[in-house]
């Protein structure tokens, strides 16, 4: 987690929110795969976090094939988008949404490499 501020980062990381030293991971598995149109699909599935386990689904556009540099293997790049309320998950149930949005955007640049 990085928000580029060390001291919200922590605080993130606490109790009051994701509480890392109980939850240490997430986990996301998709069920299905719908392509909207070219490059555009929708991924569903379960997502895990903080002890919960939910169904979301999330956004995801293609953004090619290339040789990896830092490893030399072949990978396929995709950006993931979605959108979230923590409170379906607990977190930061101390925190009005006057002061914490309860809707959280996701937001992540990934690729595949087969092995």
């Amino acid at each position: 987690m990085d928000t580029r501020v060390e001291a919200r980062d922590n605080h993130l990381k606490s109790a009051d929110f994701f509480n890392t030293e109980k939850f240490k991971t997430l986990n996301f598995t998709s069920s299905s795969i719908k392509k909207l149109k070219e490059n555009t699909y929708q991924i569903s599935g379960e997502l895990t976090m903080h002890g919960v386990s939910k169904e979301i689904t999330l956004d995801a556009i293609y953004r090619g094939h290339q040789k990896n540099p830092a490893n030399n293997k072949e990978a396929e790049a995709f950006q993931i988008t979605g959108t979230l309320n923590r409170s379906d998950f607990n977190i930061g149930n101390d925190f009005p949404e006057s002061l914490i949005s309860d809707e959280v955007k996701i937001e992540a640049n990934i690729e595949f490499i087969q092995q």
